[in-house]
């Protein structure tokens, strides 16, 4: 079963797994149409993108891990356009009793041998994480802040000391608007859950800084 967003990137999954002799039960779009469907027909596998409607953060993720806690013995491969630490904790930290489990970024489905050979490894039960996953995990466990940059650093520093957009927006001599797209950059970057509100992810953010 696949559970993609993107009407193109949804078709060319269905039209590459069947031509390679596995059979698609349902490709559906959102997070609640991958419950339904997967209900209905109780896949061996299903391939889910993480962020998916109607939230678009991490819909196809609990939709999967639901699944799975419904159906034991069910393979999720996640599909996630960045390498988003707290999802992919969430997905290989939980106890899979034997079931297959993968974490790939999109850019790999490009590679058809390298995806069709996940899909069918974690077909069979096996673990695969996508080889960029783990570099950066284990460069962001080194260094939480590595993938920020200078400037992202620096507003960083001014909130944890407390400073509101306004002020470091003087004592950089830039916008308010400026500050404010740093700092939702800053959010990203550090894998803060993104259904949270902005204020509590602005102190995670804060003591992520703090204990690097």
């Amino acid at each position: 079963m696949i559970a993609e967003d993107a009407v193109l990137l949804r078709e060319g999954l269905v039209h590459l797994l069947e031509r390679l002799g596995h059979r698609v039960l349902a490709a559906v779009g959102d997070g609640p149409s991958l419950l339904a469907a997967a209900r209905e027909h109780r896949p061996d596998l299903v391939v889910a993108d993480v962020r998916m409607p109607p939230g678009h953060t991490d819909e196809g993720l609990r939709a999967a891990r639901r699944l799975r806690a419904e159906q034991p013995g069910l393979a999720v491969l996640v599909l996630s356009q960045y390498v988003e630490q707290t999802f992919a904790d969430e997905l290989l930290g939980e106890r899979h009793d034997g079931a297959g489990t993968g974490y790939l970024l999109k850019e790999r489905v490009g590679n058809v041998e390298e995806f069709t050979d996940a899909v069918a490894r974690v077909a069979a039960g096996a673990t695969v994480v996508d080889p960029e996953v783990v570099r950066q995990l284990l460069a962001r466990r080194r260094d939480p802040l590595a993938r920020l940059t200078p400037r992202e650093r620096e507003v960083l520093a001014f909130m944890a000391e407390g400073r509101s957009n306004a002020a470091i927006a003087r004592r950089l001599f830039v916008t308010e608007a400026a500050v404010a797209k740093h700092i939702a950059s800053i959010l990203l970057k550090l894998d803060l859950p993104p259904a949270a509100p902005d204020d509590h992810r602005r102190v995670l953010a804060v003591l992520t800084y703090l204990r690097a």
